[in-house]
């Protein structure tokens, strides 16, 4: 292995493993293990089998990537199959105690694997640049470099590429790539067969832009830096690897891949940047801030970790924000399975994977812990395995165990064994050896029989355990925040924007939990979200950065200079540009020196009087058309529509903006609706046509019709054991959310409308899944933009009438080809596609503004 130079992590020649050892024996004594027998014995093994490998210095050199890390403050926690090691822990790699957790090492390592293994790193994102920084002047410049990443065409970038050089207009290009899911480039053609949601691109006549376009699929066309891959090697490593400079100061990249260094001798170490642990960091901070007590969230003393107001929310379904919990999904999941400990939640993290989905072992596993089944385990040994998992394999960890006990052998065959079951050609042997060596044990035919099956249908399609545990740490953290310092939490969730739903869906939700949000204030805010008292309770003062297409040496201005005492003031020390003093004026920035219609005619004045004096005042050249009409008229280029140029001859006694003017400037200059929601100014349509808010939906019974309304917040087509494609859809209304099934008897109908819309009526049919779930099945779907338009002109006769009326569009039926994975379950073909499309915002004025930007996340997902 091509590792720094010994003395560089604490060693000299020869000596890494006892330096391994050294540091692991102080970890002991620091974390107050040392009288637990149990521990060292562990330890004695683990530092055994790396050493045996001579993996002790790859050990050290990541326990000083992570302390370099910790020295400068940001967060890092190892993830994966690592967080089973109790070196790593002792180490301070890893916040997470694996004894305590039941995780064993020989997933990660064992000494039949030669391979080195990954220990991978995750760090708060906006600060992972300085991470490497960091380690490049520990090590040197000459030992550090990235990994490169080569990207290559897919549907949308090919199809874009094509277009234009068939002389198709650049936008035109990029709205044609833009409206197919995120596949594979040799699959438009067949996607274009196939998904309704394509039919009008589909009756378009293209030529051979779709011929030229599958003949790009994977080719490559850039090399790039590797989000997250990062090379710590001895001084000879640029003698090693070609090199190529990168845009970040400092930092080369050698221009092999992840793939081929593996080849090389070099372990990479992936840094992986997580937006949540950003967030994380910057609660912390703020209430720090605010409070003047620093905030560990690692320290159990702090963050208890038993907590039950946070179990309480998780198991409410209450985790819009948190880590891994936020997905419709898995708030089905939490109000269900009601977790009550750390390892509950890494059950619930295990369980919503494909693997247990695909299986069907959630339901079982959830009525057995609801007392409404009874528990059976193959034999007796096998309850101590899973009893955590009321009898059901969901981990590797489980698999391994259950090899060892009946098997007799070691974990680390036993975790060989269990990789094997993977490979097809493979399986044969391990099943006459698990069979021979279990029935030698004493096993029964039918127990090793009933276990096999268990084994063969689950084992390579599980989930380690010590994967969970990894996401479960920030998933209770991040929980606990929300239950005792929700500001906080959302001050770092719309800071560095983690999640899967939208910014203004957080918005939304702490509005719900009567969180005050405060709109941008030139002398209050400051570049990023932060956490201000309002009447005794913490609400969130939306950042500058918020503000669209303010740049940082402005916000960077604005906030050095406060306070300011008058608009001129501002306009000649902060010096904004027009358009941004515009924006800021319509959003209520700069409501403090008077009104925002007021404030825009100043502007505008301010703006003339620079200009006539060969500048702005501010001694910038102007950037807007000097040949523009003079007088009032000429106000604000960024307030078209706000109704300011009817009012344009007096500065005084010009009429207030009204709500629904306030609420698109939010829209337009922060993308957010802070000041109310978005749809409330349309509530007598939704009651007139009969919509039901979120929050009613839970009293309803089973199989009731429902009509409900929202923003599109979310659409996922994740792959089911049926094989069948059902399209996921979540919306917000002002009340909560609303989450709806679109199974595929209705895609003629409502997939185009579904993926196109940003505002949706939906009908459909309630159902409830016991013990406490419930969704919406989706039979009919309408551009509810669209309908506003009609309310406004015909009222409700002219929405009843387009809601009776039959849907002419013609009908497309989905395929019935299906793929067939390794465990026999089928696999739709297009499931997990990120759908297409940009939103649809006619017929209202606020989302009109928006200019094609969307409020809705989609699966990331690709085909097969």
């Amino acid at each position: 292995l091509n590792l720094p130079e010994p003395e560089l992590v604490g060693a000299s020649a020869g000596t890494a493993d006892r330096a391994l050892a050294d540091r692991c024996a102080a970890g002991m004594l620091g974390r107050g293990y040392h009288r637990e027998g149990e521990r060292w014995d562990r330890l004695e093994e683990e530092l055994r089998i790396i050493a045996g490998h001579g993996f002790a210095g790859y050990f050290l050199t990541v326990a000083e990537v992570a302390a370099q890390a910790r020295r400068l403050g940001v967060r890092v926690a190892a993830r994966g199959s690592g967080v089973g090691s109790l070196v790593t822990h002792l180490l301070g790699i890893s916040p997470v105690d694996p004894v305590a957790h039941g995780l064993v090492m020989e997933r990660f390592l064992s000494e039949h694997r030669s391979a080195l293994p990954d220990i991978d790193l995750d760090v708060e994102s906006a600060r992972r640049l300085e991470v490497y920084q960091a380690v490049r002047e520990r090590f040197g410049a000459d030992r550090v470099a990235t990994l490169a990443v080569y990207k290559t065409y897919r549907a949308r970038g090919a199809i874009e590429v094509v277009a234009r050089a068939r002389g198709m207009a650049p936008d035109r290009a990029a709205r044609l790539g833009k409206a197919f899911p995120h596949i594979r480039a040799k699959d438009v053609r067949a996607a274009l067969a196939e998904l309704p949601e394509l039919r009008e691109v589909a009756a378009e006549d293209h030529g051979r832009l779709w011929e030229l376009v599958e003949a790009l699929d994977e080719l490559p066309f850039e090399a790039a830096m590797h989000p997250c891959g990062l090379l710590v090697s001895d001084a000879a490593l640029v003698r090693r690897t070609p090199m190529a400079p990168t845009t970040v100061e400092n930092i080369a990249m050698s221009q092999f891949d992840k793939e081929d260094i593996e080849d090389t001798g070099h372990p990479k170490i992936d840094v992986i940047g997580v937006r949540m642990q950003s967030a994380l960091a910057h609660a912390a901070a703020e209430i720090e801030r605010v409070t003047g007590e620093p905030v560990d969230l690692d320290d159990p003393a702090q963050v208890p970790p038993d907590d039950r107001a946070t179990y309480d929310l998780i198991s409410s379904g209450d985790t819009l924000g948190t880590f891994q919990l936020e997905s419709p999904g898995q708030r089905e999941l939490v109000r269900n399975l009601r977790p009550r400990s750390f390892d509950d939640l890494a059950l619930d993290i295990s369980l919503f994977r494909p693997g247990p989905v695909a299986a069907n072992m959630v339901d079982p596993l959830i009525k057995a812990r609801d007392g409404r089944s009874v528990t059976r385990y193959a034999h007796r040994d096998l309850r101590k395995i899973l009893a955590e998992t009321e009898g059901q394999v969901v981990y590797h960890e489980q698999v391994i165990e259950i090899m060892r006990v009946m098997t007799d052998c070691d974990r680390g065959t036993a975790d060989e064994a269990r990789r094997a079951l993977s490979v097809p050609e493979r399986q044969g042997r391990v099943r006459a050896w698990f069979a021979d060596r279990a029935r030698g044990r004493g096993y029964s035919v039918q127990v090793v029989r009933d276990v096999w099956k268990t084994l063969e249908n689950f084992g390579s399609f599980g989930f380690a355990k010590a994967h969970a545990a990894a996401f479960a740490q920030p998933a209770y953290q991040s929980s606990w925040l929300k239950a005792h310092r929700m500001a906080a939490l959302l001050a770092g969730l719309l800071t560095h924007d983690p999640g899967m739903y939208h910014k203004r869906v957080l918005a939304a939700d702490a509005r719900r939990h009567g969180v005050p949000l405060l709109l941008p204030d030139v002398n209050r805010s400051q570049v990023a979200h932060i956490i201000e008292l309002v009447s005794g309770k913490w609400g969130v003062r939306i950042g500058l950065a918020q503000v669209r297409g303010i740049t940082e040496a402005e916000s960077g201005r604005i906030v050095t200079g406060q306070p300011y005492a008058s608009v001129e003031d501002f306009w000649q020390r902060a010096r904004p540009s027009r358009p941004l003093a515009e924006r800021l004026a319509r959003v209520g920035a700069l409501s403090a020196f008077g009104s925002r219609r007021e404030l825009l005619l100043k502007v505008a004045e301010l703006h003339r009087a620079g200009r006539g004096a060969g500048g702005s005042a501010a001694g910038q050249l102007p950037m807007t058309d000097t040949g523009s009409t003079e007088g009032a008229v000429d106000t604000c280029s960024e307030a078209e529509g706000d109704g300011i140029d009817s009012a344009a001859d007096a500065v005084t006694g010009l009429p207030a903006m009204d709500a629904s003017e306030q609420l698109a400037a939010e829209l337009d200059v922060l993308g957010m609706d802070i000041s109310h929601h978005l749809l409330d100014e349309h509530r007598s349509l939704l009651a007139d046509i009969g919509a039901t808010p979120a929050a009613d939906l839970a009293g309803l019974r089973h199989g009731s019709t429902v009509l409900v309304a929202g923003v599109k917040v979310a659409t996922q087509t994740p792959p089911i054991r049926s094989g069948k494609r059902v399209i996921f859809a979540t919306l917000d209304d002002p009340t909560g959310l609303s989450d709806l099934a679109f199974f595929e008897d209705s895609h003629g109908r409502c997939a185009h409308t579904v993926f196109h819309s940003s505002l949706l009526l939906v009908r459909g049919t309630l159902t409830r899944r016991p013990p406490r779930a419930f969704s919406i099945t989706g039979t009919a779907a309408w551009n509810l933009a669209e309908l506003i338009d009609l309310y406004r002109e015909g009222g409700p006769a002219a929405v009843a009438d387009r809601l009776t009326r039959a849907d002419s569009t013609p009908r497309r039926s989905a395929p019935r080809r299906t793929l067939t994975q390794p465990n026999g379950f089928a696999l739709h073909p297009w499931a997990d596609l990120q759908p297409p499309g940009a939103p649809a915002s006619a017929g209202l004025p606020a989302l009109d503004a928006l200019d094609g930007r969307s409020f809705h996340h989609a699966s990331p997902g690709s085909a097969g």
